[in-house]
């Protein structure tokens, strides 16, 4: 499936957070009853609502994902190895050591202790989740290869399942935070598996009733559901984090330093790891792409479902879905303008 083209939510999303954001916080200060009655419905310290919420924006996302492409992984595996490479041995330790020294070194006498431990535990969480969705925008606007984006974003959601829960409790772990296992493997089953599975029975039974072409449109009408769920996930959080975002404004920009620079060095780690294999561009830039890129949706989702008496858990990896586009779309300048550094073969 090939995304050539940035949509108008996608391209302003830095300001439908920014808005998601202020309407949050009048909200949470001045109509307070509203999160406090929604705080209420948890299972497993997993907040209902929010949960309901994050799975409308992650089934549909999962929707466009075609294991079938698995079939192809042996089929000149270079590019996928430097994705695996960076996504799961680098950026996930990386972020951790890059958070770690703003937080608790560089910025250590502007945040307090208490929050810089919720927000390296956010940039941990955001470190181990890479991109699985937004990576199909960011190949189509670099002209990537659209099948071999898919079969590295389709491996990468298998990897997440396996690796995802043992890195984050390991840097957790590793930063002093108490890790609740069973809660973090129960959001990677609710917020992953769950939606995966059903996502892909859906593609089974679709394409087998219908033929493809009809399941290509057939997605196309979720976009709105997963623009609502995004919006008004956001808008929730948002109204539980006011006293924290009022108190704090800086912290906002505070937090996006460290999570623009992990950005910028995971991209050209994988880029020009790409370039040395003399890998050809449209393979190079999706590849960069998908370790740049986060996977925010999981992120938030297990922030909230980890961490539910810390909202600046949270509040981290929303400010990551914050910079997302913004910085994304800078890579994709450089991509374009850089492609003369590689050979002009395809794979």
């Amino acid at each position: 499936m090939k995304e050539n083209k940035i949509s108008i939510f996608e391209k302003y999303l830095t300001i439908f957070v920014l808005l998601c954001m202020a309407i949050g916080v009048f909200i949470g200060y001045y109509i307070s009853a509203i999160p406090e009655f929604l705080g209420k419905f948890e299972i497993a310290n997993v907040n209902i609502p929010i949960g309901i919420l994050i799975w409308l924006m992650i089934y549909p996302m999962m929707l466009k994902i075609d294991f079938s492409a698995i079939k192809d992984v042996g089929k000149n595996p270079k590019g996928l190895y430097i994705t695996w490479v960076v996504n799961w041995l680098i950026k996930p330790f990386t972020m951790f050591g890059i958070a770690y020294l703003f937080f608790m070194v560089i910025f250590k006498s502007i945040i307090p202790l208490n929050l810089a431990n919720d927000y390296l535990a956010g940039a941990v969480l955001l470190g181990a989740a890479p991109c699985t969705a937004m990576v199909f925008v960011w190949s189509g606007l670099t002209k990537g290869n659209p099948a071999y984006t898919l079969v590295q974003v389709a491996t990468n959601d298998i990897i997440i399942l396996i690796l995802f829960a043992p890195i984050v409790g390991f840097l957790l772990n590793v930063s002093g935070i108490s890790v609740p296992w069973v809660t973090l493997f129960l959001s990677v089953f609710l917020f992953v598996v769950v939606p995966l599975v059903a996502a892909s029975l859906t593609r089974y039974y679709v394409i087998k009733t219908q033929g493809e072409l009809y399941y290509n449109n057939f997605i196309k009408r979720f976009n709105k559901v997963t623009i609502t769920g995004l919006l008004l996930t956001l808008i929730l959080i948002f109204s539980l984090q006011s006293e924290i975002i009022i108190k704090n404004p800086i912290h906002i920009v505070l937090i996006a330093i460290p999570l623009v620079i992990q950005t910028f060095f995971i991209f050209f780690l994988a880029y020009n790891a790409a370039r040395v294999f003399k890998l050809p561009h449209d393979i190079a830039a999706p590849a960069g792409m998908i370790g740049a890129s986060n996977f925010f949706e999981l992120a938030v989702a297990v922030a909230v479902a980890l961490f539910p008496l810390n909202p600046a858990v949270a509040l981290a990896t929303i400010v990551g879905v914050l910079v997302e586009v913004p910085v994304m779309l800078t890579l994709v300048k450089i991509a374009n303008k850089t492609k003369h550094w590689f050979s002009k073969a395809s794979l």
